[in-house]
């Protein structure tokens, strides 16, 4: 699958060294444009298609930070290529793809490569049609905790379920919804052998509701009943990983 691909890099060494690599060991990067700072790389952003953007953090007139703030809506994967270990955490928030550190290992980069690519072809595979999961609906039950003793409810009913604080509220594909002292973790764990999906740190979904997936930094996925909900880009390849 070919990914059309960026650089960012305000030295013209390093961008030359990046640029060598991808052409010898990723035959598969489409190089459309370079940038040595953030301006540059947003006119770059705006005027492509892009599948995968290999970003240094530090440049003039701003950081990666910055032009990811400008960008707005993503819908590209980041690589960040930097000498400096102490970004990894602002990296993980920025929901980067990867982050690879200089002097850039060739293992690690045709790992980053692979890594993106793997997640752009099931995106590309799941655009704009009726997304199927591999597996037929659950078809067991849960049990919620009441004042009173307990619910028992069908697993295949939920359509997702919302963290809320040391609660959770399930919503069921009848429009009504229950609200249980228990949390998202608890409830992800009770329904570890059905079909659902933690798709972001709020949010578990059946993913036997879905009917389709956007593209974005993370994307978000569509219910059944319209409702739309946001993926956390650490989360997106597990959730692809449930369709074909």
């Amino acid at each position: 699958m070919k990914l059309n691909a960026i650089l960012v890099e305000d030295e013209e060494t390093s961008r030359a060294i990046l640029r060598n690599y991808l052409s010898k060991y990723c035959p598969n990067i489409s190089i459309v444009g370079e940038a040595s700072n953030v301006e540059e790389a947003l006119v770059l952003i705006r005027n492509n298609d892009l599948d995968v953007v290999f970003l240094d953090v530090e440049m003039p007139y701003g950081n990666a930070f910055d032009l990811l703030d400008k960008v707005g809506h993503i819908d590209f994967e980041t690589i960040f290529v930097t000498a400096y270990n102490h970004y990894a955490i602002e990296a993980l928030n920025a929901h980067a793809s990867y982050y690879l550190m200089k002097p850039i290992s060739i293992d690690e980069l045709i790992k980053a490569v692979d890594y993106v690519t793997e997640i752009k072809s099931k995106e590309e595979a799941l655009q704009d049609q009726v997304l199927v999961p591999k597996t037929n609906a659950a078809n067991g039950k849960i049990t919620l905790p009441q004042q009173d003793g307990f619910e028992v409810i069908e697993t295949a009913d939920i359509m997702y379920c919302k963290a809320d604080d040391n609660y959770t509220e399930i919503y069921l594909n009848n429009n009504k919804k229950k609200l249980v002292s228990k949390t998202l973790k608890y409830i992800e764990e009770s329904l570890k052998d059905g079909n659902f999906a933690r798709v972001h740190k709020s949010y578990l979904v059946n993913v036997n509701e879905v009917v389709k997936y956007v593209k974005g930094k993370g994307g978000s996925v569509i219910l059944s009943n319209g409702k739309e909900i946001m993926v956390s880009a650490s989360k997106k390849a597990e959730l692809l990983a449930y369709f074909k």
